[in-house]
Formats: C-alpha cells, structure tokens, sequence
C-alpha cells in the first residue's frame, strides 16, 4: 500500500472519478458529505485540507479526506460541521491506520461521525450511536405507512391542519424544493444565526469560511451532488426552509430554520414533510437526519444508521499533549457540572462569548 497527500484541488479528473466509483460500490458510502465535492468546496476556503490517496499497485483504492492542525492534530474534513466522516474506500480493503496517520503527518485523527462499515478504525472507536433517518426506499407512501406503524399518525395529520391554516391565515402555501435564489439562502442563514445567539450556541454562520462553503455547495449541482435549498412561502412571505446536500441517493439533512413570527404554524415542520415528499420524489433514498435528541427527529425517523465516535493515536508528542488536554477539559467539565451554580454561570459565560465572538467575527468578514 502507498499513500499520496495532496491537497483537494491537485486531485485529477480521474481519481475524482474514480472517488465517484468508490461511492457507487458500497452503499453506506452514498452520503454526500463524502462526496468529492464537498471535500473540494471545504477544501477552497480551509487551507489545510488534505486527502491522502491509497494505491494498490497502479490502483486507486482510496481516498481519506482530513484537515490537518496544530500539533499534527488532524480532524474530518469540515471539522466538526460534516455529519458522515470517514474513508472512501474499495469494498474489504485492508490498510494500517497507524501506517495512514504517518503518512498524512498526524498524531492523532478524532472523529464524531464515523460512518458504519469503517472496520479498520472500529478498535479505535469510543462510543457509538444511532442516527435517526427517514426512510424512502419503498416510496414516500410506504414511508407514511411506516410512521402510522409506529404509531405516529396524529402528530402528522397536526402538521397537515397546521399547514392549512398557515395558508388560510398567511397566504397560499409554496414549496420550492430546489431554490436557485441566493438570497433566500442568506435569509435561512440570518434565521439560523439568530437561533444560535438565542440558544447560546456556536454561529457558523459567523465564520466566514464557513459562509463561503455553503455558497459554493449551493452552486454545485450534478447527478451525484448538489446543495439543495428547499423554500416554504406563505403568499409572498418566505417562512420557513431547509438548507441540505444530496448525493444520487442519500441526502443529508444540515441547516433547518423558519421565521419565528409564524412559530404557532410549525414551519418547519411542515417544510420537514414537504421536502421528504419532494425528495422521495426523486428517488432519494434516505434522509439522513442526523445525531441529536430533538423530538422532531424522533417522530419523523423511520430508521437508523450507526456512527461512531472516537480517536486514532500514534505514540508522539503531539498526540501525548492532546490526550493531556482532553483528560484536562473533561476533568473540569465534570467539575462544573457537579455544582449547578457554577454550570448556570458557566453556560452564561458561554452564550455572551459565543454572541461576541460572532458580532467580531461578521465585522472582520
């Protein structure tokens, strides 16, 4: 086995086809956040990315997409904001993660969303956990009869009287599955936003590399990879929208957000059942809706898919220094945790941050 790093934009045409193929051959491979598109989109505006090509002989049998920090430190490419990690692969190959590391000069790879199937990382996988989708393989039908199976009928035919009323109070209802609109894009990214500085949590959206990427996702559109924005319009008012990526099969679910003025009407909930029709529609298989306890995930699931959390160590500085600090930062959180004053104050101190934290960010931007 030989290993090749080269950033994103130096891959050929013929190992982006080949990357394609790869996917095609294993199913749990479909998600889009492992397409090469979005490793390229990440890769523009993320200096660091990196893909390291796997060669058997004169065959390309590989690819591991990842962006490399400080310390040798090295994360999934998009960090933290990618919901399917890990390698595209051919089907059983074999391979030496520890040999891999060295290779990309990592100490350590962590990862949160391991997809299932990734059997030369499984020793090194922590905790796993089951990601809740909607299943459409059978048809958008069948997937309704799925959830009145479990028992779930009433909170759908709520939704449906909901939608009839946003359309006889607001206005007639319309849903654009796939928006070419730009600006309704940045009105779902301003929706978002201001959810994040209400919960006191991270605004990607004032990242600005982040932004970037989105934008060129939303450019992208093929027969195996598109970002697709789905739109919800009561008359003229935009109220609610979904912003998503889909490979031929598989589509991720990523940003949801609606306008609180119409909260009463269940936007996006609604947008939620209108776009699992539209995309049934189109032979999307499965919705995947990501880790996350929310309700709503729980009453649309209809399935599950396994990820997995964990880390791949080398025995290096970098990686000693990193297993100190993680030991560290979950010794005080823990801490925390177990005086309820001092987590209260904590979380406080972690909203003000995080809305500074944007308002600098978007002044720089």
């Amino acid at each position: 086995m030989t290993y090749s790093v080269v950033h994103p934009a130096e891959l050929s045409q013929s190992q982006l086809d080949k990357w394609r193929h790869l996917q095609s051959e294993t199913p749990l491979l479909g998600n889009p956040f492992l397409s090469p598109e979005f490793t390229l989109a990440v890769g523009e505006f993320r200096p660091r990315s990196r893909v390291a090509v796997l060669t058997e002989g004169a065959q390309v049998v590989g690819f591991f997409p990842y962006e490399r920090q400080r310390m040798g430190y090295g994360v999934p490419i998009g960090a933290w904001h990618s919901d399917c990690q890990g390698m595209v692969q051919s089907p059983g190959l074999e391979f030496d993660p520890q040999e891999l590391l060295r290779a990309c000069g990592l100490a350590v790879w962590e990862f949160n969303h391991l997809v299932e199937g990734q059997t030369r990382f499984e020793p090194y996988e922590v905790t796993n956990a089951r990601s809740p989708i909607m299943d459409f393989s059978a048809g958008f039908e069948a997937y309704l009869e799925a959830l009145l199976e479990k028992g779930r009928g009433k909170y759908v035919r709520n939704l449906i009287r909901k939608q009839r009323k946003l359309a006889r109070e607001v206005g007639a209802l319309r849903f654009v599955y796939d928006s070419q609109d730009h600006g309704a894009l940045r009105t779902l990214m301003a929706w978002k936003s201001a959810q994040y500085v209400r919960t006191g949590k991270l605004d990607r959206f004032a990242q600005r590399w982040f932004v970037d990427v989105c934008d060129r996702l939303f450019a992208t559109s093929s027969e195996t990879f598109a970002g697709v924005l789905s739109m919800l319009y009561a008359g003229d008012e935009p109220v609610a929208g979904h912003f998503g990526l889909r490979s031929d099969r598989f589509m991720a679910y990523w940003v949801p957000a609606y306008d609180r003025q119409f909260a009463p009407y269940s936007p996006g909930l609604i947008v939620n059942l209108l776009l699992a029709e539209a995309a049934a529609s189109r032979r999307i298989q499965h919705l995947d809706l990501g880790l996350g306890e929310q309700e709503y995930k729980q009453r649309f699931a209809t399935g599950t898919l396994t990820v997995s959390q964990g880390r791949v160590t080398r025995r290096s500085p970098g990686a000693a220094l990193h297993s100190i600090r993680r030991v560290s930062s979950h010794r005080m959180r823990q801490a925390v945790k177990g005086l309820p004053s001092l987590h209260q104050a904590a979380k406080r101190a972690r909203s003000t941050y995080f809305r500074i934290d944007a308002a600098i960010q978007r002044r720089r931007g």
